[in-house]
């Protein structure tokens, strides 16, 4: 009984028990539910004998009894409460066998109690500190959907009730790991950081883990370029581990920080240190002006002040969001928002119907990309003058000499990459971003276009491949280049 206790716990026990009277073992609840079972077999169903198993508990339980057996004509079964007499709802061992019993099985029942109470207190145990684990890591997952879409006050709200507070201003890191150890991971980035670091587990990318890591303090003690040393720490003490590190940013920026540490795990992938650091880049969002920020306006109108027609149905705020985490993570979207694809997939579509867009070309997904962000800019969306006479364009926007000046900058990482490097982008993005078509197109292979964009990744420091992807910034680049030229 105690090397079954040991070594298989409480199910091997029960089996052990049903193995003996042949019949059927199960421990219950008070009420009769049952919460573990084996046995049954073709002559005595499982279902039948925890059926019986059921109704002797709630007997047990009325009667407050300190054991109990319930006859019918071919079985019996027999019942003893694992916990203390006093507890009326307690957990009973529950055993039910064909007549006539095996001699011995009510001595080898009463044996068998103590090693199974042991075990199913122990067991009972385990499941709760993992609920609560698992009640921790989805608390903290809601706290990082809420500062990705800039909902602050609710952020912090939440995250009162866990620790550490959220930082301000931050770095985000994103850790990919191997298989199977995110969990030892988030333990030793616990332990590097002193509990200061904001540790979540990503729900889109399995192998993820993202950091939300207080960038003024490090700064103080380590100098300017500290911000990255827990990355870097991370990289060396975890092998197969790789880091991507964001530029430091306000809180409020977090979603921004975030897709600049994406873009940064995608350069460290081929380092020999499996770490680096975003390259500064300007934000087009900061560049496009009050015309830009009109243009943002006029394009989501439809979409802001959306009324939904019955209550169960999105409102604006719900709709925003969606569209928001598909243009980031595309089909991982489902993931993200714990929705089903069918419900994305009507989302997008009454989206688009509402801005009057085709969310299934690359040009429509740019232009709502740049208006969403435009959006999320409180600065840029204070200071912008109220014009209503004024129309613009996204080609207007993108004619603005910022924009273009933006533009080239982002190209100008291509020249090493000579003619071959520009066509292949250009005709990846002209192909809605889908390889195969731009494969056929350019007259290659399908791993051969996916190594070729690969080495753009790492010619421009930006994520292609994978979502989060730089595609609708490469593809507003192009079209200012184009107009201006």
């Amino acid at each position: 009984m105690y090397r079954l206790a040991r070594t298989g716990g409480s199910p091997e026990l029960l089996r052990g028990l049903a193995g003996r009277a042949g019949g059927w073992a199960g421990i219950l609840d008070g009420d009769g539910t049952v919460l573990q079972a084996v046995g049954g077999n073709a002559r005595w169903p499982g279902h039948e004998a925890a059926g019986l198993a059921s109704r002797a508990a709630r007997e047990l339980t009325a009667r407050g009894t300190g054991s109990y057996s319930l006859d019918t004509e071919e079985c019996s079964a027999l019942l003893l409460p694992l916990g203390r007499p006093s507890e009326k709802h307690g957990p009973v061992l529950a055993l039910v066998a064909p007549k006539p019993l095996p001699g011995g099985l009510t001595t080898l029942m009463a044996d068998a109690v103590m090693p199974l109470s042991l075990s199913w207190a122990s067991e009972s145990v385990e499941r709760k500190r993992r609920r609560v684990d698992l009640a921790e890591s989805r608390g903290r997952e809601a706290v990082l959907h809420l500062l990705m879409t800039g909902q602050l006050s609710i952020a912090h709200q939440v995250a009162g009730a866990l620790r550490p507070k959220l930082p301000d201003p931050v770095r985000v890191c994103v850790v990919e790991c191997s298989g199977g150890q995110r969990d030892e991971v988030a333990r030793i980035c616990a332990d590097v950081s002193g509990g200061r670091t904001w540790i979540v587990r990503c729900p889109v990318y399995a192998r993820h883990l993202i950091l939300i890591a207080p960038a003024d303090e490090e700064a103080e003690a380590e100098g300017p370029a500290s911000g990255r040393t827990l990355g870097l720490a991370i990289a060396g003490l975890v092998d197969d581990c790789v880091v991507g590190v964001s530029e430091e940013v306000r809180l409020p920026d977090t979603a921004t920080a975030y897709q600049q540490a994406f873009h940064a795990l995608a350069v460290a992938r081929g380092v020999p240190g499996r770490h680096a650091g975003f390259g500064a880049a300007q934000e087009p969002t900061l560049l496009v002006g009050a015309a830009g920020a009109r243009w943002a306006d006029a394009l989501l109108e439809p979409l802001l002040v959306h009324l939904p027609r019955r209550s169960q149905d999105p409102g604006s705020q719900e709709l925003s969001a969606t569209v928001a985490s598909w243009l980031a993570f595309s089909s991982h979207a489902t993931q993200h928002l714990k929705i089903h694809r069918n419900t994305l997939a009507a989302r997008l579509k009454l989206v688009g119907e509402l801005l009057g867009l085709d969310l299934n070309r690359l040009a429509d997904q740019a232009a709502v990309d740049l208006a969403l962000r435009i959006r999320a800019t409180p600065a840029l969306h204070r200071a912008r003058p109220e014009d209503p006479a004024a129309s613009e364009d996204l080609d207007t926007v993108l004619r603005s000499p910022g924009v273009r000046n933006w533009a080239v900058q982002q190209l100008r990482l291509l020249d090493r990459a000579g003619l071959m490097g520009e066509e292949t982008l250009r005709t990846w993005l002209r192909c809605e971003a889908q390889l195969s078509p731009a494969a056929a197109e350019l007259g290659i292979s399908v791993p051969g276009a996916r190594k070729r964009l690969i080495r753009l990744e790492a010619l421009l420091s930006r994520s292609l491949l994978r979502t989060p992807s730089a595609r609708y910034d490469l593809w507003l680049a192009f079209r200012a280049v184009d107009l201006a030229a």
